[in-house]
């Protein structure tokens, strides 16, 4: 690991969560019998369904099978105190990542090819960060429930289990819960730039374009988004934009993770300093394990 780079011993969630993300999870928490019906129809059987593809059709990164990609996972878990998933690697002209974990089960990654080929090693290990923060955060159940209607929307099971509020609400809390993992994506590579240069690549980057990029033009496009929305008819057509999207949109990504890079909260992790909200410490006795 880069001895530059701070080990956040004793990180919670709680230290980095999102508010919109917390907002997002109570809303679906206050579902009754949501985490019930989730875990029975996806826990064991689906757990060992996805395993088994995956030793199948991907390769499973260790200190033997391509170590480069270990020590990132292996680092950033250090950093972000954690214990390491499996993490596979699985062709895909795509550029993605994803994860998938049930509470108390083995959890695992996947990073598709395509996604390595655009990327420096600095920010396949944010992207890296970025899902081990689903993990951190315990989005599990709620994550795998929205992986599957997106991999399967024309399914006639998930879509009898998914009513369309359902499926509205699943979706907004992923979009929230992106944000809290861009904030797990920059307490790992402790660069608010690399992190935004993840999402500037996937945006319109190939490994021809990638070099010729500009990160600070990036940036100003990201400010000038959202000047331009945030009118009346602006937020509508936001809005209207970013329903039916499993992420929320690049721009607006690297617009948040650009200021909470500036934030108080994020020097006081940074700084191991105990985290305040309206002067108060933070709930759960701020931080951690001095």
């Amino acid at each position: 690991m880069d001895s530059a780079k701070i080990q956040l011993t004793g990180l919670k969630a709680h230290h980095f969560r999102h508010p919109l993300d917390l907002q997002a999870t109570q809303a679906l928490q206050s579902i009754p019998g949501l985490d019930i019906m989730v875990r029975s129809l996806l826990g064991g059987v689906g757990e060992q369904f996805f395993q088994l593809e995956n030793l199948a059709s991907g390769v499973l990164v260790s200190e033997k099978q391509l170590p480069h990609l270990h020590t990132l996972l292996l680092d950033a878990c250090k950093i972000l105190d954690l214990e390491p998933p499996q993490l596979y690697v699985r062709q895909n002209p795509a550029p993605n990542a994803y994860t998938f974990a049930m509470r108390g089960q083995k959890p695992f990654v996947v990073l598709h090819t395509s996604l390595i080929d655009l990327l420096t090693p600095e920010e396949i290990q944010a992207v890296i960060a970025h899902e081990l923060g689903h993990l951190k955060c315990e989005h599990s159940v709620y994550l795998t429930l929205a992986n599957l209607i997106i991999l399967a929307a024309n399914s006639t099971i998930l879509g009898a289990l998914a009513a369309q509020s359902l499926q509205e609400r699943l979706m907004e809390w992923v979009r929230c819960a992106e944000f809290t993992c861009d904030r797990a994506a920059l307490l790992v590579s402790q660069n608010a730039r690399t992190v935004a240069s993840v999402l500037m690549k996937l945006s319109g980057g190939s490994p021809i374009l990638a070099p010729q990029l500009n990160l600070d033009a990036f940036l100003e496009q990201a400010r000038t988004y959202e000047s331009l929305s945030s009118s009346e008819m602006g937020q509508l057509l936001r809005q209207t934009q970013t329903a039916q999207l499993s992420h929320p949109v690049p721009v607006l990504r690297a617009k948040e993770i650009d200021q909470w890079a500036t934030s108080q909260d994020y020097q006081n992790l940074l700084q191991r300093r105990p985290i305040l909200y309206n002067g108060e410490i933070k709930p759960e006795g701020g931080w951690r394990n001095w």
